[in-house]
C-alpha cells in the first residue's frame, strides 16, 4: 500500500502541470455529476419540500408504481425512446462518417474550410429556432411543403396530425443539426491515419473508393465503436429539447414521438410528483449502465482493443 502511495506521489510531482490541466474537468464532474448522485435517494422517498431531501419519509418502491398503473403508456414511451435513439445513433453515425470522408477528399483548402463552416453551423441553432423553421415548412395552411404539393397537384398533408411521419421528420432534423459537428471527430481520426498507406494503395492501383473502404473506414473503426458505446449509455434518454421543442403538447403525435423524458416532464408538471420523476431518472441511468456493459462485452469479445474497459 505504501509503495503504491509513493509511486502515485512521485507521479503527481513529475506530471504536476498535466494534473493541473485536468483539475478543472475533474472538479466539474465532481460538482455536477457525482455529488448530485446523493439525490438518488429521492426515488425511494415521498418527497416533501418542507422536509427536504433527507427529511422526507421513505416509501420503498412506491415511486416505481408508474410501471404498473398505465402499462400501455409506459411501454409506448419506452419503445419510442429506444426506437428513435436507435435511428439517431445508426443513421447519425453513417451520415457523420460519410460527411467526414467527403470533406477529407476536398482538395481546395478554401472550399474545404467553407464546407466545414456550413455543415457545422446548424449545431449552434437552438431547437426553439429549428421548431420555428419546421412549423413554417410543415404548417397545414401556409406551410412551404404543402405549397410545393399544391404546385405538383398533390393533396395537402396534415403534418401535425400525422404521427406516422414524425420519426422520419425527427431523424431528418436531428441529422441536419448534429451530423456536421459529429463529423469533426471522425475527420480528426482520418487525419491521424498514416498517409503512406494511401500512397502505397495508389501505387498498387487501388481506386479512391477502395482506399476509403479498406483504409479510411478501418482506420476510424475504433473511434466509431467508442462513440457508439458512449451513445448506448444514453439510449434510454430522449432528447427532450428536440422532442418538446418540435412537438410540444400535441397529443396527436404522442403515439410515435412521446419519449420517457417528455412523459416525465408532463407528470412532474401536472402531478408535481418529484419522487416518481426521480425514480424514472434512476431507472433510465441504471438501464443505460447495463446497456453500456452489454455493448462493451460484445465489442470486447470480437476486438479487445476497441472496448472501453
Amino acid at each position: 500500500m505504501r509503495k503504491a502511495a509513493n509511486t502515485m506521489a512521485k507521479d503527481l510531482i513529475k506530471n504536476k502541470f498535466l494534473y493541473v490541466l485536468v483539475l478543472p474537468g475533474l472538479l466539474f464532474f465532481l460538482l455536477f455529476h457525482y455529488l448530485p448522485m446523493a439525490g438518488i435517494i429521492v426515488a425511494f422517498k415521498e418527497y416533501r419540500m418542507d422536509l427536504g431531501i433527507f427529511g422526507s419519509p421513505f416509501n420503498g418502491l412506491d415511486n416505481f408504481r408508474f410501471l404498473t398503473v398505465d402499462t400501455a403508456t409506459v411501454l409506448r414511451v419506452i419503445f419510442n425512446t429506444l426506437f428513435l435513439n436507435i435511428l439517431f445513433i445508426s443513421i447519425g453515425t453513417i451520415l457523420a462518417v460519410m460527411t467526414a470522408v467527403l470533406v477529407n477528399e476536398i482538395r481546395l483548402v478554401w472550399f474545404k474550410k467553407v464546407s466545414q463552416s456550413i455543415i457545422i453551423l446548424p449545431n449552434f441553432i437552438s431547437w426553439v429556432i429549428v421548431s420555428v423553421f419546421a412549423y413554417n415548412f410543415l404548417n397545414t395552411d401556409f406551410g412551404i411543403v404543402n405549397g410545393w404539393l399544391d404546385h405538383l397537384g398533390l393533396e395537402d398533408v396534415s403534418w401535425y396530425g400525422s404521427p406516422e411521419v414524425w420519426p422520419a421528420i425527427l431523424v431528418f432534423l436531428y441529422s441536419w443539426k448534429s451530423v456536421g459537428f459529429s463529423s469533426i471527430i471522425y475527420l480528426a481520426a482520418i487525419m491521424g491515419i498514416d498517409q503512406e498507406q494511401y500512397e502505397s494503395a495508389a501505387l498498387d492501383g487501388a481506386t479512391k473508393w477502395r482506399q476509403i473502404w479498406h483504409i479510411t473506414i478501418p482506420g476510424i473503426s475504433k473511434t466509431m465503436i467508442i462513440l457508439f458505446l458512449l451513445a448506448v449509455g444514453r439510449i434510454f434518454y430522449g432528447d427532450f429539447g428536440m422532442i418538446y421543442g418540435l412537438v410540444g403538447d400535441n397529443s396527436l403525435l404522442f403515439p410515435t414521438t412521446d419519449v420517457i423524458d417528455t412523459y416525465v416532464f408532463r407528470a412532474l408538471r401536472t402531478l408535481n410528483d418529484v419522487g416518481m420523476s426521480s425514480a424514472i431518472g434512476l431507472l433510465q441511468s441504471f438501464i443505460g449502465f447495463l446497456f453500456v456493459f452489454a455493448a462493451n462485452a460484445v465489442v470486447r469479445k470480437y476486438n479487445k482493443d476497441s472496448a472501453l474497459f
